[in-house]
């Protein structure tokens, strides 16, 4: 009888804690992150923040349109690292024929194939996942675009940069482990 109240509650807490994976986790196939020492980087403007490796090169950047947070782990060689650029824009999306074609087109012309798009939720609000692949440079290279609607005058594009072709699958899911965790600030305009 013990036994069984064990194996139950086991079986539940397996459950719910898989169940709390977001929707592009469980696309991947994603485990949890092995990202340990974490600290939160807010962008320039204050309207997002997100919790980064300590150790990670971080730069911000903005202009009157977006406010950006751009970071690597820079102690690793490029085709063993991710390169994570998350910008909030002031700008209007629409997750429509019209823009998907857009998104295809543009990545076609840098000689990018697209692999995979889905509508999705993340963050509680609608998103759109594109992944493209092909060559930049002399290396394999594989792109990960996550639109998220905030509200209609403002999105959040979170990209992802992967060079090479090893553990690709691992590197974007160590990705949408830190993009999970955006948290987004209350309007202060």
């Amino acid at each position: 009888m013990l036994n069984r109240y064990y194996l139950f509650l086991i079986t539940s807490l397996l459950f719910f804690s898989c169940s709390k994976q977001s929707e592009i986790s469980k696309e991947f196939g994603c485990k949890t992150s092995k990202f340990k020492n974490l600290e939160i980087v807010e962008d320039f403007r204050r309207k997002f923040e997100i919790e980064l490796p300590k150790s990670w090169k971080t730069n911000l950047y903005y202009d009157k349109l977006q406010s950006s947070i751009y970071t690597a782990d820079t102690t690793k060689q490029l085709t063993e690292t991710i390169l994570l650029d998350i910008s909030y824009i002031n700008d209007k999306i629409n997750f429509d024929d019209e823009f998907s074609l857009k998104q295809e087109q543009e990545h076609l012309a840098k000689g990018l194939i697209k692999t995979k798009s889905k509508q999705i939720t993340l963050l509680k609000k609608p998103s759109m996942h594109f992944v493209y692949k092909g060559k930049k440079g002399n290396f394999k290279y594989q792109i990960s675009n996550i639109f998220i609607k905030i509200d209609p005058q403002n999105f959040i594009l979170a990209k992802t940069e992967i060079y090479g072709d090893s553990l690709v699958n691992e590197k974007l899911c160590n990705s949408f482990s830190l993009i999970e965790n955006i948290k987004i600030h209350q309007k202060n305009d």
